[in-house]
């Protein structure tokens, strides 16, 4: 496939889970991609190694999103190497334990807001500047914002502001036709998932889903591709529930 082929793409948080899956299915399709990750050296590596395997073009840049200065530092970086910018996927995020708002600290609640919601403003406002017409932002939220549990309120309120910023972008970067989406994943099986949910709640989830299975990165790295694409022309300012019907 070359649906992206010539397209400039940036992805934070690209190391791992779905978004390891957005680079390596972007990268197939055509696009130069440059991704961030935060820690994991050889994940990163791994990545690029897998792209240049498949006949892609990949670039890794290591950034933590929650430092001052990061998001624009890294946009920057991406569109020098790049030689412009076309599709830009923010999918980089942070949690908390499961923490009762009666004990979550200010500083928690400050980093998962920087990382989730702050940082995504940023790389958004960076584009909005210097993104191409015809260009497309997708940014990944979570099942959470409607369908709310104990003890992750910085979170959902986290995702809930960048599906509200989803819109307004949206509305502002239409004349230019650029679109601007959300994509909300239920539960999707990443090393994440699986390190914050106990054995009997995701041998639970599939019985909930109407699919009957956990989701699967390459799922949510599917919708993501077409939503960068040019068939997605005509959608705009809406949230895709990526869930397999979870919600």
């Amino acid at each position: 496939m070359s649906a992206l082929k010539g397209r400039a793409a940036v992805v934070t948080g690209g190391s791992r889970g779905i978004g390891r899956a957005v680079v390596e299915r972007l990268a197939r399709d055509g696009a130069d991609v440059v991704f961030g990750y935060a820690r994991e050296e050889t994940a990163a590596e791994a990545v690029v190694a897998a792209v240049e395997a498949a006949g892609g073009r990949a670039r890794a840049v290591r950034v933590d999103l929650g430092e001052p200065g990061a998001a624009e530092s890294f946009m920057a970086t991406a569109d020098e190497h790049l030689g412009g910018l076309d599709i830009l996927v923010n999918n980089a995020a942070t949690g908390t334990a499961s923490i009762p708002i009666a004990e979550l600290t200010e500083r928690d609640f400050d980093r998962v807001l920087s990382v989730n919601t702050k940082a995504p403003f940023l790389t958004i406002r960076y584009a909005a500047r210097h993104m191409r017409d015809g260009g497309r932002i997708i940014n990944v939220s979570t099942l959470n914002t409607i369908r709310p549990a104990p003890g992750i309120a910085a979170y959902a309120a986290s995702k809930g502001a960048l599906e509200q910023l989803t819109k307004v972008a949206a509305h502002e970067l239409g004349p230019r036709g650029i679109t601007v989406n959300t994509v909300a994943p239920g539960a999707t099986d990443t090393d994440l998932l699986n390190a914050s949910n106990p054995p009997e709640v995701l041998a639970a989830v599939p019985a909930q889903t109407p699919l009957r299975r956990l989701g699967l990165p390459t799922d949510i790295a599917d919708v993501i591709a077409f939503l960068a694409g040019p068939e997605a022309r005509w959608l705009t300012a809406q949230t895709l529930h990526t869930n397999g019907g979870l919600g």
